[in-house]
């Protein structure tokens, strides 16, 4: 019986893994089949600009970010947050720490507000603060939503440049924060947790699961990030739709352009009050792109609205000072502002 089951499920997948595949690959033809032939719109209408982008991004979307999330399902799997609290904190690492603690927040399917439980966490196992920030800092930043929406809009050397400068900021930021020592600016809360807690060593038992048996749960986790991620895309591609049919090609060159020295920390600056997950931002950011928005200043207000947001700041209150959060935002700022001038350079 168990045999039976296993072998449904590799047929299953050996079915619609080629199928998604080639969707994906014969989508543009669907999607103008659909849109113009079908529907009867003008492919130089605004209308019929809008609608084709849409349907094309938002299919092609979904389908990246189901194959990514389920690839990092695997990687969560045998990488859970337990065992790294575990690592970082009984490890003579040296220096190392950072770059876990930042590959970690890569590959955790978390926006700014939803990483913020895990901090805590860290923060009251005893994990020091500065490789706590390097978590904070990537997890927002660089994950498979925001990796197979790069992926899907501006290829494979963008996405790679953006997502190992994510990493490395995470690391650098830690790194700086966790020198400056700045424990004594945590809440009285978490003070309180710290001094009271008594921290007993904690195994981690791997579980010896085949992974055939994992892998029905690693799938339909990686269908359910999709699902509670659908909404931003499908928010986010009908502004990026709307944005493309309909603002003329000149509206965000004239503010952003690459001859204007303010236009990257003005776009890192404007973002702050803005809040959105990478699902919802990118689609957007692909338009400012193609309106002529230097990449560059592009990347920098998408990482300056995931990685900088009023929600978050109402969120670290609970753990952190004023203070505290002033230094966080203003030194991560200043690095996704010179990240902004690097992109420009090299993209």
């Amino acid at each position: 019986m168990l045999i039976q089951k296993h072998t449904k499920l590799l047929v299953s997948i050996a079915v619609v893994l080629p199928a998604l595949v080639l969707l994906y690959i014969y989508l543009q033809p669907l999607v103008n089949l659909l849109t113009y032939d079908l529907f009867g719109l003008k492919p130089d209408s605004h209308l019929g600009a809008s609608i084709n982008f849409f349907f094309y991004d938002t299919v092609k979307i979904l389908i990246l970010l189901f194959l990514i999330s389920s690839l990092m399902g695997v990687v969560n799997v045998y990488f859970p947050v337990e065992r790294l609290r575990v690592f970082l904190t009984t490890k003579k690492l040296y220096g190392l720490q950072y770059f876990f603690a930042s590959f970690f927040g890569a590959v955790t399917p978390f926006c700014s507000c939803s990483s913020i439980p895990l901090f805590i966490g860290f923060v009251n196992g005893g994990i020091p603060l500065g490789v706590t920030f390097a978590f904070l800092i990537t997890s927002p930043l660089v994950n498979e939503v925001a990796v197979a929406m790069f992926l899907g809009f501006f290829g494979v050397k963008a996405t790679l440049v953006y997502a190992v400068s994510g990493i490395a900021l995470g690391m650098v930021g830690g790194f700086v924060l966790g020198k400056l020592k700045l424990d004594r600016y945590l809440s009285d809360w978490v003070k309180a947790i710290q001094t009271n807690t008594e921290r007993a060593d904690e195994q981690w038992e791997a579980e010896h699961t085949p992974f055939v048996d994992r892998l029905p749960i690693i799938i339909t986790e990686g269908w359910n990030i999709v699902k509670k991620v659908l909404l931003y895309v499908i928010i986010g591609i009908a502004i990026g739709a709307a944005m493309h049919g309909y603002v003329p090609e000149n509206f965000f060159t004239q503010y952003l352009s690459s001859d204007k020295w303010y236009a990257v920390p003005m776009a890192v600056i404007l973002a702050v009050p803005m809040y959105a997950n990478a699902a919802g931002i990118v689609p957007v950011i692909q338009v400012f792109v193609a309106k002529g928005v230097p990449m560059g200043t592009a990347l920098a207000f998408m990482m300056a609205v995931v990685g900088l947001s009023l929600p978050e700041a109402t969120l670290l209150k609970k753990v952190m000072t004023w203070k505290l959060i002033g230094i966080f935002f203003g030194t991560i700022t200043v690095f996704i502002i010179v990240l902004g001038y690097l992109f420009n350079l090299i993209l």
